[in-house]
């Protein structure tokens, strides 16, 4: 992708050096960057009071904690720990992909369930297997009793 970006940037610079860009409609005025024309006009009044009033849109948040979460996993040398960081980051982005409304949502209760998996790994992981990855071989029955 940087050889794109190199390329546009060449093809940008070069346009200008030759007066291409001189008298395009709006040159010189101020860019008008709280308008955002692909969102329709009655979302963009309600975001424009969220934001006045200081909310912050949930999948920023969530953004925003996927970050952090990230900064602390690069942190942490302690498998259990990663284990349990790599669970909320992955629990945090399922919820983000529901909030896109992508096409594939998985349910709350199917992510609760993941999250449980690797929980139970994680306390599974100060037992670690034979082949020394803390991880059950495949069909293996985990240590830790589960209710429907």
């Amino acid at each position: 992708m940087r050889l794109l970006d190199a390329l546009v940037e060449q093809r940008i610079a070069a346009a200008a050096a030759r007066g291409e860009l001189d008298d395009l409609p709006g040159a010189g005025a101020p860019l008008d960057l709280d308008e955002d024309a692909l969102v329709p006009e009655e979302v963009r009044v309600a975001n424009r009071i969220l934001k006045n009033a200081g909310f912050v849109p949930p999948a920023l948040e969530q953004l925003r904690a996927l970050r952090d979460l990230q900064t602390e996993l690069n942190a942490v040398s302690d498998k259990a720990t990663r284990c349990r960081l790599q669970a909320r980051m992955l629990a945090l982005d399922m919820a983000l992909e529901s909030l896109r409304g992508s096409a594939f949502v998985l349910p709350h209760e199917y992510c609760r369930r993941i999250a449980e998996r690797l929980s139970e790994r994680t306390s599974n992981a100060a037992a670690p297997v034979a082949d020394g990855t803390g991880l059950a071989a495949p069909g293996a029955q985990p240590a830790v009793a589960r209710t429907p």
